[in-house]
C-alpha cells in the first residue's frame, strides 16, 4: 500500500476528517457574512436613528405641546389684493389654544396670569373660567401668533395643547372690511367677498395666483378717514360711502359705518362678543345691503327721464311753483319755497319738489317706470358681493299720480346708495349703464354698456350737476379746482315701514371733473344729529357736502385729476337755451 504525500492535518491531537473541515470553513463563512450584514445595518440605521432624532428636536420639541400629535393644513386658499398688488387678505399658519381642564396639573391661577400676559385681549379671569371648566376640552384662543405660542409651550403645562392651524390675515384690520369680509374657522369664506369668491379663492390650481380687486387702498383710508370723521361729529347711526369710475364700472373704494375687524369679526372694538343686545350693526353693509330714500338726488333721474322723453324741450322752460300741491290728504311743498313759476335750472339748484313733481307728472308714469327699471333700481344690484337688498317700491297697480310725484323726489322708494351712485355713473358718463364690480378690469375687459340716456342728456345733466355746486344746495361740495357736480338729498328715516320725525338720511351724490366725468363720490349719514361744525343743521347741503370737498381733494390727486383753479365748464354754453338761469 502506498504512503500518502500530504500528512493528514492534525486538530488538538487528532486528525481531522477532510469533510469535517470543510464544513467548519463554511461555518466560519456564513458567521463573517451576517456580520458583515449586522455591521452594514448599524452604518444605515445610525444616520436613520439620528434623523429621527433632528426632527424629534427641530419638530416636536421645538413646536408646542399639541402640535407632537395634532397638526393641520393651510386650506389652499388665494390672496386678496387691491388693484395695485396692496395685500388684503393672505393665510399663514398659527395656533390654536386648548385645555383639557381635568388633566391640569399646576395652579389655574398661576396658569391663567401667567397666559393673560402673553395673549392680548385675553383677561385673566376668562381664562381662569375655561382652565377650571368641566368639561373635558375648551379653546384659550384662536389665531395665535408663532412667537405668543412658543411662550406658552415654555411654560410647561401637559394638559395645554397648541394645534398648528391655517388662519386667514386681514393686515389691515377694519378698513374695507365689509368689502374684503372675512373667512371662517374651517377656511370656507363667511361674509364679503371671501364669501362671494369662495370657489376662485380655494381652487387649489389658483391659489399661488392673489385675486385683484378693484379697490384701491388709498382712496378707501381716504373715503373712511372722512367719514368716520363726520360719523363721530354728528353722532350718527352710520354712514355709508363709495367711489366709483364712471367710464369702467370699478369700485375704488367703499365703506359703511360702524364696522368691524375681519380678524376676529364676532366681537366688538371692546372685545365682547356680539348678541342680539349688543350688535350694533357693524357687520351690516349700508352700501348695498341698506335701502334708503335718497330724496332729492333722485331729482337728477327725473329730469334725465324727462329730457330723454322730450317733455323738457328747452331749459327755460316753466313750472308752476307758487303753491304746494295737494293729493287727497297730502301735500307736496318745498322746504325754501319761491312761490313762483321756475324754470328747470331753478327747479333743480333750489331742489324744488312741486316743480320736480310737474315734471314726473308730465312725463308720466311709464317714463318713470321705465326708466327706474333701465338703472337697475327694480332688484339687488348686479355687485359681486352677497350681501345685496332688495328694492322697495309700489307695486304697478298702486302706482298712481301720488306715487309718480314723491318718487320723482326720492321719497315712496328705497335702494341701495351703491344703485344711487350706479345711475350717477350712468347719468354723466355719457349715458351709459355698466354694472359695477369689485374686481379690477383690464381695458379690453370693460364691457361696452347699454345706453340709458342720450349724450346730449348726459351732456345737459353735467351742466345742470356743476350748476347746484355752484349756485345751489350743494355750494359747500366746491371742491377747488376739481369742477364738482353733485346733488343734495335729505329725507326723513324710515323704521319699520314708518318715518321716523326729526330723523334724516342725508345724501350727497357728486361727480368729477364735470367736464370731462371720471369719478362718482357718493356719501351717506344715518341719522345725522347736528353740531357745532353745521351750526346744527342736519341737511345733505351743510353735513355731507363739506366732507365731499375733503375726501375729493384728497383722492383727486391719488387717482390722476389735478386741480386747475383757473378752469371751469362754461354752463352758460351747456345750456344755451336758459334766458333766466340764476346768478350768484
Amino acid at each position: 500500500m502506498a504512503t500518502p504525500l500530504t500528512p493528514p492535518m492534525m486538530l488538538a491531537g487528532a486528525a481531522v476528517p477532510p469533510a469535517r473541515l470543510a464544513g467548519q470553513r463554511q461555518a466560519a463563512q456564513a458567521l463573517a457574512r451576517q456580520r458583515l450584514v449586522v455591521i452594514m445595518l448599524l452604518f444605515v440605521a445610525v444616520p436613520a436613528v439620528l434623523l429621527v432624532r433632528l426632527v424629534d428636536l427641530s419638530v416636536i420639541e421645538a413646536t408646542p405641546i399639541a402640535a407632537r400629535s395634532t397638526s393641520s393644513a393651510a386650506p389652499p386658499r388665494a390672496d386678496i389684493v387691491d388693484r395695485n398688488k396692496v395685500e388684503l387678505a393672505r393665510t399663514y399658519e398659527g395656533y390654536a389654544i386648548s385645555v383639557e381642564p381635568r388633566k391640569l396639573t399646576g395652579d389655574p391661577r398661576v396658569l391663567a396670569r401667567s397666559i393673560a400676559a402673553i395673549l392680548p385681549g385675553k383677561s385673566e379671569a376668562d381664562i381662569y373660567a375655561e382652565l377650571t371648566h368641566k368639561g373635558s376640552f375648551r379653546y384659550l384662543s384662536r389665531s395665535v401668533l408663532p412667537s405668543e405660542a412658543k411662550r406658552i409651550n415654555a411654560l410647561g403645562e401637559p394638559a395645554i395643547n397648541l394645534v398648528r392651524e391655517a388662519q386667514r390675515l386681514y393686515p389691515n384690520y377694519n378698513l374695507a372690511s365689509h368689502v374684503i369680509g372675512y373667512a371662517d374657522d374651517a377656511g370656507v369664506g363667511a361674509v364679503g367677498m371671501e364669501k362671494a369668491l369662495d370657489a376662485r379663492l380655494s381652487d387649489k390650481d389658483s391659489r399661488g395666483t392673489p385675486l385683484p380687486l378693484s379697490i384701491d387702498v388709498r382712496v378707501q383710508q381716504a373715503l373712511e378717514h372722512e367719514l368716520r370723521a363726520l360719523y363721530i361729529d354728528q353722532r350718527a347711526k352710520g354712514a355709508a360711502g363709495v367711489v366709483l369710475d364712471v367710464n369702467t364700472g370699478e369700485i375704488l373704494a367703499m365703506t359703511s359705518l360702524p364696522d368691524f375687524n375681519p380678524n376676529s369679526p364676532g366681537k366688538r372694538e371692546d372685545g365682547t362678543v356680539y348678541s342680539r343686545e349688543t350688535d350694533d350693526g357693524s357687520r351690516f353693509n349700508k352700501v348695498t345691503f341698506g335701502g334708503y330714500e335718497l330724496g332729492s338726488t333722485f331729482k337728477a333721474l327725473t329730469i334725465a327721464s324727462a329730457l330723454n322723453a322730450g317733455t323738457i324741450k328747452s331749459m327755460n322752460q316753466k313750472y308752476d311753483a307758487t303753491r304746494p300741491i295737494q293729493v287727497a290728504r297730502f301735500r307736496i311743498h318745498d322746504d325754501h319755497a319761491l312761490n313762483r313759476w321756475l324754470t328747470v335750472p331753478e327747479i333743480f339748484i333750489h331742489s324744488s319738489n312741486i316743480g320736480t313733481a310737474r315734471i314726473a307728472m308730465e312725463a308720466g308714469r311709464d317714463v318713470q317706470r321705465a326708466m327706474l327699471e333701465q338703472l337697475g333700481f327694480f332688484k339687488p344690484i348686479a355687485v359681486e358681493l352677497p350681501e345685496r337688498a332688495r328694492p322697495q317700491y309700489p307695486a304697478l297697480s298702486n302706482w298712481g299720480d301720488l306715487a309718480l310725484m314723491t318718487i320723482s323726489y326720492g321719497h315712496g322708494i328705497t335702494v341701495s346708495p351703491l344703485h344711487l351712485a350706479n345711475a350717477y355713473a350712468t347719468l354723466v358718463n355719457g349715458g351709459l349703464y355698466r354694472d359695477p364690480t369689485l374686481l379690477k378690469r383690464a381695458p379690453g375687459e370693460v364691457p361696452a354698456g347699454r345706453r340709458v340716456f342720450t349724450s346730449a342728456t348726459s351732456d345737459t345733466m353735467r351742466a345742470l350737476l356743476r350748476l347746484t355746486v355752484t349756485n345751489g344746495t350743494g355750494r359747500k361740495a366746491n371742491a377747488p379746482g376739481y369742477r364738482v357736480g353733485g346733488k343734495t338729498g335729505t329725507a326723513e328715516k324710515i323704521e319699520n315701514g314708518r318715518y321716523v320725525r326729526g330723523q334724516n338720511v342725508s345724501t350727497f351724490a357728486a361727480a368729477f371733473p364735470m367736464d370731462a366725468p371720471r369719478y362718482v363720490v357718493v356719501a351717506m349719514i344715518d341719522d345725522p344729529r347736528g353740531s357745532k361744525s353745521t351750526f346744527g343743521f342736519k341737511t345733505a347741503g351743510m353735513v355731507v357736502a363739506p366732507a365731499i370737498t375733503r375726501i375729493v381733494e384728497r383722492i383727486g390727486p391719488i387717482l390722476g385729476v389735478r386741480p386747475d383753479p383757473e378752469k371751469d365748464m362754461d354752463v352758460s354754453s351747456m345750456l344755451a337755451n336758459t334766458n333766466d338761469m340764476p346768478k350768484e
